[in-house]
């Protein structure tokens, strides 16, 4: 009897989640074979949406490496996350153990995504059009994972089929253009297969969801025509920014249609971390009696917004805490509040946006942009400056995208204030290469007292372009079986 190993490089394997909703907890990895699993249609659904459920593990702490090492966020006493620190500061290094469980819990899923594919065959109880979708939902959660390895550490082992342990520890890293064709083969192949909206339960893939990652993907490859025309199927469906930018983190609106692709969560049963982490150590009156108090919102990103845009107030509370002594000022405390919602600690049930239409929307921005199309750019650019000012008074002019450097500036501000938070920044800086110049220095906390802000300086390499290949896969693969990349 062969037994599934979810595995490369010895460390890949993932315990079972608690999941809800649309995630299913699922038989422990090590207990599953072929004998005795994906034999019904049934089998193949559970295994389908354990695929789904490695996502929604790892996806409450992203931001510990793509929003603190940026702009946006700064460290707090409180954290204790291994690594973070060095996150925080620039001091990157393969012995983060934060790159090692992003790296382990991504290729879990594409582990659990390849056993769906391989063994797709197997059962003959599928109604008309099953099979299809579970092999394009497959197809899409492979691409997803993959394409957050390959912007983030570049050449990465590709793995499309079950492993052993010994293939698994002689399976090399693939370029990225390799990558990169393996995501967009498994998307084509996932729009073709996958129902519409309609016919797919909230929380599962369809097949404009895969063509809006298409879309991106062809972005993040400068295909400009494909971008288009792939992005543009987005809102048949009914895909479209929401009227009130503050609906859309509420959880009476989770299935809201800006929604594209959301990781979803329930309360005490399989939430998240994520609204405890960014909430005040002692809790918010109406939200949680207790935060981690993990992380707070930089200064660089505060001042950036206008005190006329509606996203600020959903995005950064100004919050102040009871002072000590009594009689002193009160002390200022602004405070991440984008996922803040009443909430069991340590338990959120808000869903988290993986793909959002304004994403859509400035991604085609940028589409038109490159297809020298500046009309069409700026009208996508001013749809979301419209939403977040209410009015037509903060929008763009044709002379404020003249040249590309121009757009670029404007892009990058937009993506930052409407994405603040949400995991899209360093992969932007790194994308626009702007890494080292935005990142040379931060605006951290900022005193009341004295109008300044707390100016720390940084040292960015360009080498941090990638991050490293986790030194714990480094160390079970054999001699140089596992490059590292260049700078570490």
């Amino acid at each position: 009897m062969k037994t599934i190993k979810y595995i490369i490089a010895c460390l890949l394997s993932a315990g079972t989640v608690s999941c809800s909703k649309n995630i299913i907890e699922l038989t422990p990895d090590s207990e599953l074979t072929t004998a005795q699993y994906y034999k019904t249609s049934k089998d193949m659904d559970l295994a389908v949406l354990g695929i789904y459920s490695a996502y929604q593990s790892r996806k409450p702490t992203d931001y510990m490496l793509l929003e603190l090492p940026s702009d946006n966020l700064y460290r707090s006493t409180y954290t204790l996350s291994a690594g973070s620190e060095d996150a925080d500061n620039l001091s990157i290094t393969a012995a983060n153990p934060l790159f090692n469980t992003f790296w382990t819990a991504s290729y879990s899923g594409i582990a659990r995504a390849n056993a769906v594919l391989d063994n797709i065959d197997n059962p003959t109880d599928y109604k008309t059009g099953q099979k299809e979708q579970f092999s394009g939902e497959a197809k899409f959660m492979r691409a997803l994972y993959y394409f957050d390895l390959v912007r983030m550490f570049g050449d990465v082992p590709k793995v499309a089929t079950i492993l052993s342990v010994s293939e698994a520890q002689s399976t090399p890293r693939a370029p990225v253009n390799e990558i990169y064709d393996l995501i967009l083969s498994d998307l084509k192949e996932a729009v073709a297969s996958l129902p519409s909206r309609t016919a797919m339960a909230k929380g599962r893939t369809n097949s404009a969801v895969a063509a809006a990652l298409l879309g991106k993907v062809y972005v993040y490859r400068k295909d400009w025509a494909n971008a288009k025309t792939y992005l543009e199927m987005v809102a048949a469906p009914g895909y479209k920014l929401l009227p009130l930018f503050s609906n859309i983190w509420k959880l009476e609106n989770e299935d809201n249609d800006e929604m594209v692709f959301a990781i979803k969560y329930t309360e005490g049963t399989n939430g998240h971390t994520l609204s405890t982490a960014f909430l005040p150590f002692g809790g918010k009156t109406g939200i949680a009696t207790s935060g981690l108090e993990s992380v707070f919102p930089s200064w660089d990103i505060h001042k950036l917004f206008d005190a006329a845009d509606t996203r600020k107030a959903t995005s950064i509370s100004e919050y102040y805490k009871a002072p000590t002594p009594a009689n002193a000022p009160l002390n200022w405390f602004p405070h991440v509040s984008k996922y803040e919602v009443k909430h069991v600690i340590n338990s959120s049930g808000l869903d988290l946006p993986v793909i959002r239409y304004a994403d859509i929307v400035l991604l085609l921005s940028e589409a038109y942009y490159g297809l020298n199309d500046k009309a069409q750019a700026l009208t996508q650019l001013n749809k979301i400056r419209e939403r977040a000012f209410g009015n037509t008074t903060h929008i763009y002019a044709a002379g404020d995208i003249a040249t590309p450097e121009n757009f670029t500036d404007k892009i990058l501000l937009e993506r930052r204030l409407e994405f603040a938070f949400e995991n899209e920044r360093w992969f932007d800086l790194v994308r626009f290469g702007r890494l080292q110049t935005e990142l040379a220095f931060e605006e951290r906390g900022y005193n009341q007292a004295t109008q300044t802000p707390l100016k720390i300086t940084l040292q960015p390499k360009d080498n941090y372009k990638l991050f490293p290949i986790p030194q714990s896969q480094i160390d079970v693969y054999p001699k140089d079986g596992l490059t590292q990349n260049p700078g570490y």
